[in-house]
């Protein structure tokens, strides 16, 4: 009996380095991905360099799908959803959808790789203003501008000379249910600080914050750099409310160092959005009948033991699917996922004589 291909579910970085793993054992791997592009969030929200090392996003995502895209080994399906799914490890039926067709895979065991979407700042509260104001931005808005080169208020056109970031929008919130950390959103925020002030250099930014969390080389790589360097204001307190004034944005809150309430006037405020499962990953889930935490990401067993294996045996999940996670830990669970996929096929294939 010939070995069953891995279904690999989103061409996201995830994805794609999953696919790449499993063709690299000496698997075959059907990578479906429903954009008729791969590249996943990186190019869906035009990404300007990653996080922490500022390797150009666009650049790093083509490598990457060139080396699925070039590899006999890995079918690429663009434009197609996964829709049901049958059977067991080692021999399930999936059924995978386009705009004209519908198609039966016989596949060995599956990746989910689906990702996240970022957080709506409008969804639950207006406090920000982000649907009110113009100068209002997401790090999704900023960075599409840092990859134009270009970075101005929406306003007027006009290079900011204020510009400051509030953390934790969408993320650390008990009263929306997203309790969690997103565990990216700092180190994008110091990432972009140093990017506006490379393009805008007489422009003072401030990041507001709980308390920043920087985690292995983040730190020296890119915290310290956008104080010591590049004079980013970094300023813990929390901010309650924006209101726009005299042609320009007032944040209100408390800096919580002094223990007193603060009124600062900026040209442009960025709302450090977090990380929720995306709408793939919650419907790949009841697809799959894997089980789902508490905030709808795809739940694994075994906890730091087994990051990537599901409730569900022969489906593996990874990536931002599984809980918020930076490209370095994607890229990580993705080999991972990819190991134990291919594990199952070739156990499936000698059971089978």
């Amino acid at each position: 009996m010939s070995e069953r291909p891995v279904l690999v579910i989103g061409g996201g970085p995830a994805g794609m380095e999953a696919a790449k793993g499993i063709a690299e054992i000496g698997y075959k791997a059907v990578l479906v991905e429903k954009r008729n592009v791969l590249g996943g969030t990186p190019e869906l929200a035009n990404y300007a360099a990653l996080t922490p090392d500022f390797r150009d996003a666009g650049e790093a995502m083509a490598e990457m799908a060139a080396a699925v895209d070039g590899d006999p080994n890995v079918e690429v399906v663009l434009g197609s959803t996964v829709t049901a799914s049958a059977g067991s490890a080692g021999d399930f039926k999936v059924t995978v959808k386009n705009s004209r067709e519908a198609r039966e895979l016989d596949v060995g065991a599956v990746v989910i790789a689906t990702g996240f979407q970022h957080f709506d700042p409008g969804r639950e509260t207006q406090q920000y203003g982000y649907y009110e104001y113009d100068d209002v931005l997401t790090l999704v808005d900023l960075e599409k501008m840092l990859k134009a080169g270009k970075v101005v208020r929406p306003s007027n056109g006009e290079p900011p000379k204020r510009l400051c970031f509030i953390q934790c929008v969408g993320s650390r919130d008990r009263q929306i249910g997203n309790e969690y950390c997103s565990k990216v959103c700092c180190g994008v925020a110091a990432k972009q600080s140093i990017e506006v002030r490379k393009l805008v250099s007489d422009c003072k930014v401030f990041i507001f914050y709980i308390d920043m969390r920087m985690y292995g080389y983040w730190e020296p790589e890119i915290y310290w750099p956008s104080q010591e360097e590049y004079k980013v204001n970094y300023v813990k307190g929390i901010a309650t409310d924006i209101r726009q004034k005299n042609g320009r944005l007032l944040v209100r809150g408390e800096d919580t160092t002094m223990g007193r309430p603060m009124e600062v006037p900026m040209d442009m405020v960025v709302l450090s959005v977090g990380m929720e499962p995306s709408a793939g990953t919650r419907e790949m889930a009841k697809v799959f009948g894997a089980k789902q935490n508490k905030y709808n990401f795809i739940e694994t067993i075994d906890g730091a033991l087994n990051t990537v294996s599901t409730t569900v045996p022969g489906v593996f999940a990874c990536g931002a699917a599984v809980g918020p996670a930076d490209i370095e830990d994607s890229i990580s669970s993705a080999a991972a996922a990819a190991m134990k996929a291919c594990a199952v096929v070739r156990k499936a294939s000698m059971a089978a004589g």
